[in-house]
C-alpha cells in the first residue's frame, strides 16, 4: 500500500485499506465493531456534508467530503462482502448496468454509444422513457413494488420525500395545473391549521401542519425550487440575521438574555433594513 502522502491512489488501494481496518487482528477496533445499521447515520451525514461544501462553493472541501462519502460506499460494500452478499465490483457493475438501461437514448442495450443524430435522443422521448423505465424496474424487483409511489426512500428528509411523492403522482396527471392553484391550496391548509388550533386535538393540529408542509413542498416543485435547499437557505438567513440582531443589541450595551421582545424586534427590523442596503 502507498504512503498517505503519495499523489496517485486508485480504488484498489482504498478497498485494501478498508479490508485492513476491518481485520479483527490488526485493524481498528471501532471499524471491526460496525455493521450496516451502525454506519448508516454516518453515510447520511457525509452526503449532507457534500451538499454543504457545494452550497459554500468550497472545492477543496468538496474533494475531501466526496472522499468521505466514497469511503462510506466502500465500507458498506466490505460489510456485504464479508457476509457473502456482494462485493464492491458488484456495486460498480450494478450501477453501470442501471445507467445504460436507463439511458436508451444514449446507449444500445450492449452499452455501445448511439450516434449523435439518433431520433432516440429527442428530449420529449427521453422524458417519457425515464419514468417508464424506473416503473418497470420497480415491478421487476423481488419484493414486487407494484405501487405507483414505491421506491421513494422513507429515510429521505421529509420535505425532499414530499417533493418526490408529489412529482411521481404528477406523472400520472394527479397535480395542480399551475403554481397559482397551489398557492390557493397552501392558504386553505393554513386555514385548516387555524381551525384545528381552535377546535381540534394536538394530534389534529400536527396532522394539519403536515398537510400544510406537504402543500408548501408542492409549491416549491411547481416553482422549480428544491424545498430542502430552500429551507436550508432560509435557516442560514435566520441564523445570520439572529447573530446580527444580537450584535446590534450588544452595540447598544444590551445582550439577548436581558432584552425584551420589543427590543429584539426593533433590532431585527434594523438588520433587515441594513441588508436591503
Amino acid at each position: 500500500m502507498r504512503d498517505a502522502g503519495d499523489d496517485v491512489v486508485d480504488i484498489e488501494e482504498l478497498l485494501a485499506l478498508m479490508a485492513t481496518l476491518r481485520n479483527p487482528e490488526v485493524g481498528c477496533s471501532w471499524d471491526v465493531a460496525q455493521d450496516f445499521a451502525g454506519i448508516a447515520p454516518y453515510t447520511v451525514q457525509e452526503a449532507y456534508e457534500v451538499a454543504d461544501a457545494i452550497a459554500r462553493g468550497d472545492m477543496a472541501d468538496l474533494r475531501d467530503e466526496l472522499g468521505d462519502l466514497l469511503l462510506q460506499v466502500v465500507f458498506h460494500a466490505r460489510l456485504a462482502e464479508e457476509a457473502g452478499h456482494f462485493a464492491f465490483p458488484d456495486v460498480v457493475a450494478a450501477v453501470v448496468g442501471k445507467m445504460v438501461r436507463r439511458h436508451p437514448h444514449v446507449f444500445e442495450a450492449d452499452g455501445t454509444l448511439l450516434p449523435a443524430g439518433s431520433p432516440r435522443r429527442d428530449p420529449e422521448a427521453v422524458a417519457r422513457q425515464w419514468e417508464a423505465i424506473k416503473a418497470q424496474e420497480r415491478r421487476s424487483k423481488p419484493t414486487g413494488e407494484a405501487s405507483a409511489l414505491a421506491g421513494i426512500p422513507l429515510a429521505l428528509p421529509a420535505l425532499t420525500r414530499a417533493e418526490k411523492l408529489s412529482a411521481r403522482a404528477a406523472t400520472y396527471g394527479f397535480d395542480w395545473p399551475d403554481p397559482e392553484q397551489v398557492v390557493l391550496k397552501v392558504r386553505e391548509e393554513i386555514d385548516e391549521v387555524a381551525d384545528a388550533m381552535a377546535n381540534g386535538t394536538p394530534e389534529a393540529v400536527a396532522e394539519e401542519v403536515g398537510d400544510l408542509l406537504f402543500s408548501v413542498a408542492n409549491l416549491a416543485r411547481h416553482l422549480g425550487i428544491d424545498p430542502e435547499y430552500s429551507l436550508a437557505k432560509g435557516n442560514m438567513k435566520f441564523e445570520r440575521r439572529f447573530d446580527a440582531m444580537a450584535a446590534t443589541l450588544a452595540a447598544d450595551g444590551r445582550n439577548l438574555s436581558d432584552s425584551d421582545l420589543d427590543a429584539m424586534e426593533a433590532a431585527w427590523r434594523a438588520v433587515k433594513v441594513a441588508e436591503r442596503g
